[in-house]
């Protein structure tokens, strides 16, 4: 037994001293990991949409809501319908059109690969006129055409994906009006009157793991590669280049896959699970809660040096508006601190005087635990401004959140759970005024009734 406990005391010792060592390569790999995350997530998401979507460089489409059934991707909306593509810069420039929309609000936001909205024209930014742009990448040379506003995208991946308002089923007829009328096409399609050529393309048969269960899946030693080689034609901003110097450190630089020992792997594998669960533990826990409501940071889309956000967001939201054009206050506890659960009634009420500021609308979204819709018989997942709302004698409103339909005039009022159930409420403001913003306006609590 004395000889048991002196090899378990000298292999503690050893690791002690293998962590002490290793401290900084440890350290460092937590921070290389966090500051990557978003690029490799956007890479491994165009992966997935070319097996599962459709080919690149072409708009797709999205003509109806999904439903209870849907997991593709988590938090969902029953608010607008979607227009997407992944571009590649390098195969540029490309025109993208917008026609004139007065009638629904929009916003097409583009991200770089590091998810960072360079440009999101829309309802908000450029006006109900619509336009012509041209996008094109960090290392063309040129002259914009004229009646082409240049949209300059400083890396090699883009995405867009962008939002149209869509009331409801019964909108869609005019929502894929709406759609029909974007066009993407490479300039020289666009400055010889034509379409591109269409690729063909087939749904794989085998459909690959979301995203993000493969980014779980995939060893540290294999995302520090990938991260390597995306780094040369998506490169960093300028501001990052303190963040640079600490990845070439630990022998991360562009398109050079590290080389590391068995002891190195070790350390930049510890150092990825240490910075895991602390993403994890925030997004868990929220600090500076209003109300019990987490509200997003004003910079989101837009995250200069601050990777932890950068990183949680792709975690849990990839493809976040601009807070200016969309802000997504949650929360999963209510005004007291205590878990939401299906198995309690629930009130959410906005006084007269208080409902969502907002240039053009808002909801309110129940969830499950594993942040998709919630199936329930009324297939309801939402209400918001444009549902024909009950409201009460002075003005106020009540969102009624709980597993049984109440009586009468507050059924339309009802967003249902599940009994027995923990879930989590999403609101949504769409072209948010500057109180929302701001803090001056926040989410009420959420009052349990039983």
């Amino acid at each position: 037994m004395k000889r048991f406990l002196l090899a378990v005391l000298m292999a503690l010792a050893g690791l002690v001293a293998v962590l002490y060592l290793k401290a900084e390569q440890i350290r460092l790999g937590a921070e290389a990991y966090v500051f990557g995350y978003p690029l490799v997530m956007m890479d491994l998401t165009r992966a997935n949409s070319a097996q599962t979507l459709g080919p690149p460089n072409q708009l797709h489409r999205v003509r109806r809501f999904p439903d209870a059934s849907f997991r593709e991707v988590v938090r969902p909306n029953v608010d607008t319908l979607y227009t997407s593509a992944f571009i590649d810069m390098g195969q540029g420039p490309w025109v993208f059109e917008m026609p004139a929309n007065d009638q629904r609000f929009e916003v097409m936001p583009f991200m770089d690969a590091w998810t960072n909205v360079f440009a999101a024209p829309g309802s908000r930014s450029t006006g109900t006129a619509g336009g012509k742009f041209l996008l094109a990448g960090p290392y063309w040379q040129g002259l914009a055409p004229a009646g082409l506003t240049l949209l300059r995208a400083p890396t090699r991946i883009v995405w867009l994906i962008g939002r149209t308002q869509t009331n409801g089923v019964a909108d869609y007829p005019l929502v894929h009006a709406l759609q029909d009328g974007l066009t993407l096409r490479s300039l020289a399609a666009w400055q010889a009157g034509r379409d591109d050529a269409q690729p063909a393309w087939q749904r794989a048969i085998q459909q690959p793991a979301p995203p993000i269960l493969q980014m779980q899946a995939m060893a540290a030693t294999e995302f520090f590669e990938r991260l390597a080689g995306l780094l040369v034609e998506n490169p960093s901003a300028t501001a990052d280049a303190p963040m640079q110097a600490k990845l070439a450190r630990i022998g991360i630089t562009p398109g050079q896959p590290p080389h590391w020992n068995v002891l190195d792997q070790w350390s930049v594998s510890l150092g990825r699970w240490i910075a895991d669960w602390r993403v994890a533990r925030e997004l868990k826990n929220p600090r500076e809660l209003l109300h019990g409501w987490s509200a997003p940071p004003a910079h989101l889309g837009n995250y200069g040096t601050d990777y932890g956000t950068r990183a949680a967001v792709a975690m849990v939201g990839l493809g976040a508006n601009l807070a200016a054009d969309a802000t997504y206050p949650n929360t999963r506890v209510d005004q007291d601190g205590r878990a939401l659960d299906g198995s309690h009634r629930y009130r959410l009420r906005f006084k007269a005087a208080e409902l969502p500021p907002v240039n053009a609308f808002w909801s309110v979204t129940a969830y499950n635990a594993q942040d998709f819709f919630i199936d329930n018989p009324l297939q309801r997942y939402a209400l918001g401004d444009r549902d024909a709302l009950t409201f009460n004698a002075d003005g106020s409103l009540d969102l009624l959140v709980q597993a049984t339909p109440p009586a009468g005039e507050q059924l339309k009022n009802w967003l249902p759970v599940r009994a027995g159930e923990p879930f989590l409420l999403n609101a949504r403001l769409y072209w948010p005024k500057p109180a929302a913003l701001s803090g001056a306006w926040g989410m009420p609590g959420v009052e349990r009734l039983d």
